[in-house]
């Protein structure tokens, strides 16, 4: 496994950290909500570094992840809490500044924000409630990307600032937090974003999906393709941060129930694997199941884990409370020291260059 600057060295796992999508019950949804509170609480507890959430826009997921951040940063002190990711075209860029702001404030400087571009998902249908009156005019290209950095960064968003009546008003985004546009990363999953991201000096997360570009249709191959293409045109090679998502499940803990249920979804999952899907040709990772012994095997064997030293286990979202508790317990005290990652070690919030 490699350090930030490329090559497949075997060096130690620097970062460990975990996604969810917050599952609730629709009918109920304040359980779901605080189950996955629990569950960044207990990855803090168990040493994790980072402690993610992705947006289920009108789904049964967590559709406000900073909100939901919020909360969480309210209940730990040390873990690092990210969107992996936040889909710009869903967004105002001046709104969405002054939120992650905001919870990077109410954090101490936790805050790992992660974005994406394009149009959203099912946008035929949510347009006229989305953008009534400028749908045909939205720019959802990596610009959306650009002027999120700009407000993060401090540049003007009014022509006024200075007193007016009682109040004062400023010209940039409040709070103004420096240094938090450098924890920004970018979410793709093709060369040109890979290429993209690392020329604007962001973060690179490449997660278990990726589009196949040329022949090879080999999902390894590809996302090592697109990590080396980050890293070759970041200002900074050496110190180009990159995190690899994959849904990775130690059975090591796990009773014989689970082992059967864990591998039962797996399979379920394996055929799309086999080659790209849809026009697009997006291609999907094998989910990983297995003791540690045979999870580190099958990891020191991918080529694109062997570019990484950061990482961010996806679970499987139908896992119970119970499960997922499970499958963290068995990262952070068997496979993650495996593969030499020690809990609590990482600095889970710092900026770029990490």
């Amino acid at each position: 496994m490699s350090g930030p600057g490329g090559g497949d060295a075997q060096r130690p796992l620097r970062r460990l950290g975990f996604l969810t999508i917050g599952l609730f019950d629709p009918a109920d949804p304040r359980p779901g909500h605080e189950a996955t509170l629990r569950l960044v609480e207990l990855g803090e507890e168990l040493g994790f570094d980072s402690a993610h959430v992705r947006h289920r826009h009108l789904q049964h997921g967590i559709s406000s992840p900073l909100t939901f951040l919020a909360a969480a940063s309210q209940r730990t002190t040390r873990i690092g809490l990210g969107t992996a990711v936040t889909p710009l075209g869903w967004e105002n860029p001046l709104r969405l500044a002054e939120d992650l702001a905001t919870v990077d404030v109410l954090s101490g400087g936790r805050l790992q924000p992660g974005v994406s571009v394009g149009p959203p998902m099912q946008w035929e249908h949510v347009r006229h409630s989305l953008y009534p009156d400028s749908a045909d005019v939205e720019d959802f290209t990596y610009e959306r990307v650009l002027r999120l950095l700009r407000l993060l960064r401090g540049e003007p968003a009014s022509t006024f600032s200075g007193r007016q009546g009682i109040e004062e008003f400023s010209e940039r985004v409040q709070p103004h937090v420096p240094g938090l546009a450098d924890r920004v990363w970018y979410g793709g999953g093709s060369l040109r974003s890979a290429t993209w991201a690392g020329e604007q000096g962001l973060g690179f997360l490449t997660s278990s999906v990726v589009r196949a570009e040329g022949d090879d249709t080999d999902f390894a191959r590809v996302q090592r393709a697109q990590v080396d293409a980050f890293r070759a045109a970041h200002p900074d090679p050496g110190r180009a941060r990159v995190s690899q998502g994959l849904v990775v499940i130690p059975t090591d803990s796990a009773t014989p129930e689970q082992r059967r249920r864990y591998e039962e979804y797996a399979a379920s999952r394996l055929p799309r694997t086999r080659e790209p899907q849809g026009p697009a040709r997006m291609l999907f990772a094998p989910d990983l199941v297995g003791t540690t012994d045979e999870l580190v095997a099958a990891l020191r064997a991918h080529a694109g884990f062997r570019a990484v030293d950061e990482v961010v286990v996806a679970l499987p979202f139908t896992f119970s409370f119970d499960d997922q508790v499970q499958v963290l317990t068995d990262l952070a005290g068997s496979l993650g020291p495996a593969l030499g990652w020690a809990p609590g070690g990482g600095d889970g919030v710092t900026g770029f260059p990490g």
